[in-house]
């Protein structure tokens, strides 16, 4: 019989070079020059895959008719008279700059121009559950100014913000810091310094020339406190409360000041086949200003009901109530109370477009008689944008 013959395990002098030459190979630093060759890595940003921000178009178009010639809408960009309205096309740009910062940037074209209505820093590694933001800013006073047109359940801004913030909403230059406590539930606390920035976004705090800003009293300040609780797995509640208050150059040491509350009630089952939802929100607010001999002071607000039946279908109605007062230089014709009924039903057919008809009546106490209107508005969206708050 022919025994087997033994295999070697040794290896060849030739076999050792090439196996050294694979592992000084493999070995190489990671990051190699320009030079290096097509085997050297491409290095990603810190922050994430590409440094090319999520970037959104933003298009609300709308067409109205009102049984009189002027609206008396409060808001900037609301459709405010029989015709057509471009109400805006805003630009929206978000991205992660680094582990500690990110950017957001809301940028609105309309026919009168372009203008910044958000563009800020915000950090994202504070310890002791911080955040804070730099930049142009919407003031964080109620549940309704600091959202944007293509988040609003109506085709119309409220009339307690044009009348007290002012008609792009209250916003200016300034920093914010929020805190997130360690209480058991969901509470929050942010508080902002900023510039006042004339009657479009600080209307209250105006009343003489937007003088420059030389000390700490030529500020405003706001604080808001807001907390949350989940009653069960359909049903939760956000309670808020906020102060602002200021200069309003109408003297030495004049002030203003807004106090306002805000309720939010959710009604939303998780085992719902339709998706099923109901909000109910409310907001009220209480204005002070100090004026060359006197001191004038009303209040107002909304109760607004939407039910969203399916993703594709929503509807609602929203209930205003404010007062006037003689003598207001901001607003000279608003001198009684003013109530205004909006009911609204939306169409979704996608993620990206929307259409919704609004009918509105319109009872301010100084005409005699009331404005009825109906609106139809379109919105579209093209590119990414990320998630709202809460």
């Amino acid at each position: 019989a022919i025994e087997p013959t033994e295999q070697s395990n040794a290896v060849s002098e030739t076999e050792r070079r090439l196996l050294e030459k694979a592992l000084k190979a493999d070995m190489a630093p990671e990051h190699q020059g320009a030079d290096s060759g097509p085997t050297s890595r491409i290095v990603q940003p810190v922050g994430g895959s590409s440094t090319n921000p999520d970037i959104a178009l933003i298009l609300d178009f709308a067409v109205a008719y009102f049984s009189e010639e002027d609206g008396l809408q409060t808001g900037a960009h609301d459709p405010a008279q029989t015709g057509f309205t471009f109400q805006q096309l805003e630009l929206h740009a978000e991205s992660r700059i680094d582990p500690y910062f990110e950017l957001q940037a809301n940028l609105v074209f309309s026919p009168l121009g372009v203008e910044v209505e958000e563009a800020y820093a915000q950090t994202l590694a504070m310890p002791w559950s911080l955040q804070t933001r730099f930049g142009q800013i919407l003031i964080p006073f109620g549940r309704a100014n600091p959202t944007h047109p293509h988040t609003w359940r109506f085709l119309n801004q409220s009339l307690m913000v044009g009348k007290f913030l002012g008609g792009e909403g209250g916003r200016g230059l300034g920093a914010e810091a929020s805190w997130l406590t360690p209480l058991p539930w969901y509470t929050k606390l942010i508080v902002m310094i900023s510039q006042p920035s004339g009657e479009c976004c600080s209307k209250s705090f105006s009343g003489g020339p937007l003088a420059p800003t030389t000390g700490w009293d030529d500020f405003l300040y706001s604080a808001r406190l807001e907390q949350f609780w989940e009653a069960n797995s359909a049903w939760s509640i956000l309670l808020g409360g906020s102060y602002l208050v200021g200069e309003n150059k109408s003297g030495i040491d004049n002030l203003s000041a807004l106090t306002g509350g805000d309720l939010l009630i959710r009604y939303r089952p998780t085992d719902s086949a339709h998706r099923r939802s109901l909000n109910i929100q409310i907001e009220w607010t209480h204005r002070s200003r100090q004026r060359p001999g006197a001191v004038l002071t009303d209040h107002g607000g909304y109760i607004e009901t939407v039910v969203d039946w399916s993703p594709m279908w929503s509807s609602g109605v929203r209930w205003e109530w404010l007062t006037g007062v003689e003598d207001d230089d901001l607003d000279p014709e608003w001198i009684g109370r003013r109530m205004r009924t909006s009911a609204q039903i939306t169409w979704r057919p996608s993620h990206f477009s929307r259409l919704r008809l609004q009918l509105g009546h319109d009872d301010p106490e100084w005409l005699d008689t009331p404005i009825w209107s109906t609106m139809l508005g379109l919105e579209v969206l093209a590119g990414a944008h990320g998630a709202h708050g809460y």
